[in-house]
């Protein structure tokens, strides 16, 4: 198939629904399809060979978030130029009512598209107000897939309409072996009794929930003279280092943003990868992420990190936005090295089920759905 998706947050900025994108278009690739990607990027972002880019894109407050989004009638001419020149098959647009490509894709398209829905929102009254504009597009779109639960509750709710149940994607293989960084304990026991929790997130957004975190890490760090909190993602390194007391500094190591070979080799380098995200989650890819490099997590008991971890089977949970909760269970897991085995074990084992050789496959049965079997709508339960 010739498939156009459109990606509506900027390339160069590190995000799930980036990466999301990225490995499908590349699952896709190695199926044997033709995929092109049309996506905001800075002027000197390198894109990989099957993405062209519509410019540069504008900070936007967006689901609690500020995403970097592209809209206006020079990113509408180029959208509808590519999709004029590209001839797609299939037309997959993310995050259609986001106010960027994806709703202009949407605008400019005649042929089958399929939209994926990303998002989770408890109450949205953006989406609520603009909702009657919003659907003058999304009923262009034939087949609907959300990434998770949450995010098809959120499309119910807010837009109408159901959708296909397919989770987000990790490429497995990619994730399962590598060295730790250098200077890290890595699993088991550290050089010199070391040892080491970790976070990779946007630290500059309060609901990735880094802060609860460091409140966790004043008090973890004084009972445990050998440990350190290795941190990775986007955010000011000397503003988080100032909400850590001074004698704590020097066991705080803030990497900033990472290449992806670093990324995974942050996973193992850790006894416990913690993951205190606040809410707004849909799915976690830094889960899936995390699951298929054998890490132990702990991570709050949001609805969509429940879900992924099997109600705390293939990671342990503690209650959202509890600093102290977050303490005691990490305390917990550094002190038993059996039960971080095991939840290691049933992470790699769960994380299974998110492979995109499973994942692809059930995005390409939507798409020849669409393109193949008519112009009826693709919805929950429709056997697609």
């Amino acid at each position: 198939m010739n498939v156009g998706i459109v990606c509506p947050y900027t390339w160069n900025v590190p995000g799930g629904v980036q990466q999301h994108i990225r490995d499908l278009a590349e699952a896709l690739i190695e199926l044997g399809h033709r995929v092109s990607v049309i996506t905001p990027a800075d002027d000197d972002a390198v894109l990989p060979p099957y993405a062209v880019s519509t410019g540069r894109a504008v900070p936007v407050p967006y689901n609690g978030s500020v995403a970097r989004m592209a809209f206006g009638f020079l990113s509408s001419a180029r959208v509808r130029r590519w999709i004029n020149e590209g001839r797609f098959d299939v037309l997959h647009v993310h995050e259609p009512a986001a106010p960027s490509l994806g709703l202009l894709a949407c605008w400019a398209a005649d042929g089958p598209i399929v939209g994926t829905f990303h998002a989770s929102y408890e109450r949205s009254r953006a989406l609520s107000v603009t909702a009657p504009i919003l659907r003058s597009a999304l009923e262009k779109i034939n087949g609907r897939i959300a990434v998770s639960e949450a995010a098809r509750t959120s499309l119910v709710e807010h837009l109408g309409g159901d959708a296909v149940l397919i989770p987000n994607g990790v490429a497995t293989e990619r994730y399962a072996m590598a060295d730790p960084l250098p200077g890290w304990p890595g699993r088991g026991d550290g050089p010199g009794g070391t040892e080491a929790l970790g976070f990779l997130g946007r630290m500059d957004e309060p609901r990735k929930g880094l802060p609860v975190l460091l409140r966790a890490f004043e008090i973890l760090g004084r009972r445990r003279p050998g440990l350190r909190l290795l941190l990775a993602g986007p955010g000011d390194a000397d503003d988080v280092a100032a909400r850590v007391s001074p004698e704590l500094r020097d066991r705080v190591a803030v990497l900033g943003m990472v290449s992806e070979e670093d990324k995974i080799r942050a996973y193992h380098s850790v006894e416990v990868f913690v993951a205190p995200n606040l809410g707004g989650e849909s799915f976690g890819i830094v889960l899936a992420e995390a699951m298929s490099a054998g890490a132990p997590i702990l991570a709050s008991d949001i609805e969509a990190f429940d879900r992924v971890l099997l109600g705390g089977r293939a990671g342990a949970l503690f209650p959202a936005g509890d600093h102290e909760a977050l303490a005691a269970a990490a305390e917990t897991l550094l002190d038993d090295p059996a039960r971080r085995k095991q939840l290691s074990a049933e992470a790699r084992a769960a994380v299974r089920a998110y492979d995109w050789s499973s994942v692809a496959r059930d995005v390409l049965r939507v798409y020849e759905t669409v393109a193949y079997a008519g112009t009826g709508v693709v919805e929950s339960g429709s056997g697609a």
